[in-house]
């Protein structure tokens, strides 16, 4: 069985990949490399191509017998979102439509959606659920969200069946060391300590420390990228059986301070990590932590991987990574 991973060079698309192909799948990458890195796609055959190029798109379909397609190919950084919402709503809404309506005329009617905790915006309650109202405050968050309202329109119009995981927080590594978490510019919290920890940046800031949590700053939910692939093997063996579409939140259920964080990367690496206060970033929620019990219901998912051991293989990457660059 053939799956169709666009976006499989990046961080999660290539750790998706990497299991789907232990499973057993048989995986094409499409991945235009803007982001991603092609040796990520040894799992898989890379067919160089934007999801915005419909004609490329056309090739791939044509060339290949492909069962249903997981989407990862989105721009991800908030704060550019506000300071560039033209290239988020171009690539992250316009480019999927292309995407979808190639996989409409090849007749491919199953699709893995990679969405976000951002839709939520500001939530009104903790842990949050997935009919929890939905509120994105930046262009990021909305762009996903246009796209999960799409998913439903397509579905009802086109027969199209899809599932979109709200991710919070991914985080970790291959516990192999052959994958892991290189964004340029890195804006995620646990490698940029990490950073600080492999003495490649002074210190690590905390963005307000005012916050309504036990050490005033922020908590948030993390879970292990390989958990993640796990749910979204999940999600598509739970369509190809004739599952119905729907949306999954994906998280730990627990959140961990800006703090706890920093303390646990000084614990698991040896390192002193010195942190800086600074003031709040606008639009930073004080809590977000995932109620993901529909993911267990009727996936039968649950992260296996905790914190400890998430901050360990992203050391152990880390460390290979930033000493080969």
């Amino acid at each position: 069985m053939a799956i169709l991973v666009a976006g499989g060079c990046g961080y999660i698309g290539s750790h998706v990949c990497k299991m789907l192909s232990k499973r057993g799948y048989d995986v094409i990458v499409a991945d235009n490399l803007s982001h991603g890195y092609a040796e990520n796609a040894k799992w898989g055959r890379l067919e160089q191509a934007d999801i915005g190029d419909r004609a490329a798109l056309d090739r791939v379909f044509a060339a290949n017998k492909i069962d249903a397609v997981m989407h990862f190919c989105a721009y991800i950084e908030v704060g550019e979102s506000a300071a560039e919402p033209s290239k988020y709503y171009r690539n992250n809404v316009a480019n999927t439509l292309v995407l979808l309506d190639a996989m409409m005329n090849a007749g491919v009617d199953k699709f893995i959606f990679s969405s976000t905790a951002a839709v939520y915006g500001v939530p009104q309650r903790t842990p949050i659920e997935e009919d929890d109202p939905k509120n994105p405050i930046n262009p990021y968050g909305r762009t996903k969200y246009m796209v999960e309202q799409i998913l439903g329109d397509y579905g009802t119009a086109y027969g199209l069946k899809s599932i979109a995981f709200r991710y919070f927080n991914a985080a970790g590594a291959d516990p192999d060391t052959e994958i892991g978490e290189a964004h340029i510019p890195e804006t995620h919290l646990i490698p940029l300590v990490l950073d600080a920890a492999l003495g490649l940046r002074d210190s690590i800031k905390i963005y307000g420390t005012d916050y309504k949590t036990p050490d005033g700053t922020c908590l948030r939910d993390y879970v292990h990228v390989n958990d993640l692939a796990d749910a979204h093997i999940r999600g598509l063996e739970y369509l190809l059986k004739g599952g119905n579409s729907s949306c999954f939140n994906l998280g730990s259920g627990r959140g961990f301070s800006v703090r706890e964080i920093i303390d646990t990367v000084a614990k698991v690496t040896g390192k002193p990590v010195k942190a800086e206060e600074t003031p709040r970033r606008a639009g930073d929620p004080d809590i977000l932590v995932a109620k993901s019990a529909k993911a267990f219901d009727v996936l039968g998912w649950k992260p296996v991987i905790g914190l400890d051991e998430i901050v360990a293989t992203a050391w152990k990457w880390h460390k290979k990574y930033k000493k080969a660059g």
